[in-house]
């Protein structure tokens, strides 16, 4: 890999707008992010349905509210231990190959741990207060106040069993952190800026 290239990994609280500062990143870097994406590949890697892969998985979006968040709460879906461990396993490999292949951000599964061992990769945890992120769901995912309480608890702890499971560690254990952020403090714009400009300044042209 050329020192040009370089990967920022996120991982995030759920309502922490973790995603779509991660999405505005891209934007003002001008390079490619990947989330939603990895299932579509992993699906077709494995000549799975994408429905199969997708079933579960952690993304989220207004629209489909509430049942599709719901499912946030089994990250790999609810099959066989076998079938989670050959979704997984198609998700590293296609992480390998992105984080190979060209400079871009993915976010989530396990995307740090996949790429620990990356000398030019920067790995980010993106959280907030609890009641901000209350108040992020119900803004901008459109919840119920109710249903944003029990499904940030919900997605906490599968987010946080699913990555102590595949990657032995939980998602905010800062010796697998480079930077840390609440998101509460600059906001969303704000904290994308703030970790676009840290990322130009690792990796200047």
């Amino acid at each position: 890999m050329s020192k040009s290239k370089y990967v920022v990994t996120i991982t995030r609280q759920f309502g922490s707008l973790g995603r779509p500062i991660a999405r505005r990143m891209s934007e003002l870097l001008g390079i490619e992010y990947y989330d939603r994406d990895l299932v579509d590949q992993a699906a077709e890697k494995l000549n799975l349905p994408e429905s199969v892969v997708n079933e579960n998985e952690e993304s989220a979006q207004p629209a489909a509210a509430p049942f599709y968040l719901r499912r946030m709460q089994f990250p790999l879906g609810k099959g066989t231990s076998t079938r989670q461990d050959e979704i997984f396993a198609a998700q590293q490999n296609i992480i390998k190959f992105l984080a190979d292949k060209e400079t871009c951000i993915i976010v989530g599964r396990c995307s740090d741990f996949t790429l620990e061992e990356m000398e030019n990769a920067v790995h980010v945890y993106i959280y907030a207060p609890y009641e901000k992120r209350v108040e992020n769901c119900v803004k901008d995912l459109h919840m119920d106040i109710n249903e944003a309480r029990k499904l940030i608890v919900d997605v906490d702890e599968a987010r946080k069993s699913y990555h102590l499971h595949y990657a032995g560690y939980l998602p905010n254990d800062e010796l697998h952190k480079d930077i840390m952020i609440d998101s509460s403090l600059l906001g969303e714009e704000g904290t994308a800026e703030y970790l676009a400009e840290l990322i130009r300044r690792k990796f200047p042209e």
